[in-house]
């Protein structure tokens, strides 16, 4: 039989049955397309691999232990475990943060790096995004993913909504209550934009 032409169903109940190749075969059907979904979402390769290595441990973890629900959506499901690594990442750069001298705008010899910019305007600037990062941490969750898959990650929103399996309209209605809850805790707050 040509295992090229079997769904994603059957390679997961042969691999059930016994058939250690068949989950190869199916990470190798998809192994591209989560790839490029995590390297574009990190941009760093070695951290995409890490990531990719993580995701299909996960998956093969959660079919071997019969937790998986299989609906016919394989590929939606492992994204959404690429998805949730990834900003498991982000959640760990987050928490582990620390300046250097090059990314507070000084070289070695402690000359400025952009010339445009005094040290003064990289705090504010700094101290600005911080705030503005706290208030998104504030949203609900929904509102929350949906506004770093969008300005952190670039997605369209019919890229956000195929990630995280809502349609295009609930993914924009999201964005607009996001975007209307920090206007309120701006306001509340006297955050001054500039």
């Amino acid at each position: 039989m040509n295992v090229s032409a079997l769904s994603d169903r059957v390679l997961l109940n042969n691999y059930l049955l016994g058939d250690r190749s068949a989950i190869s075969e199916l990470i190798e059907r998809h192994s591209k397309r989560v790839r490029s979904y995590i390297g574009m979402m990190v941009k760093d390769d070695a951290v995409a691999d890490d990531i990719f290595q993580e995701t299909f441990i996960k998956a093969v973890k959660v079919i071997d232990e019969g937790r998986y629900t299989d609906s016919g959506k394989f590929l939606s499901w492992i994204l959404r475990i690429a998805h949730n690594r990834v900003l498991d990442y982000f959640r760990r750069e987050k928490a582990n943060k620390q300046i250097n001298e090059q990314e507070a705008g000084y070289d070695v010899i402690g000359t400025m790096r952009y010339s445009e910019n005094t040290a003064e305007d990289d705090i504010v600037h700094g101290e600005l995004m911080e705030s503005v990062r706290q208030l998104i941490d504030e949203l609900p969750e929904e509102q929350k993913e949906v506004v770093r898959l969008r300005y952190y990650s670039k997605l369209s929103f019919q890229e956000i909504a195929e990630q995280t399996e809502v349609s295009i309209n609930t993914a924009l209605g999201r964005m607009r209550y996001a975007l209307i809850n920090l206007r309120r805790l701006i306001k509340e707050r006297n955050i001054i934009l500039n």
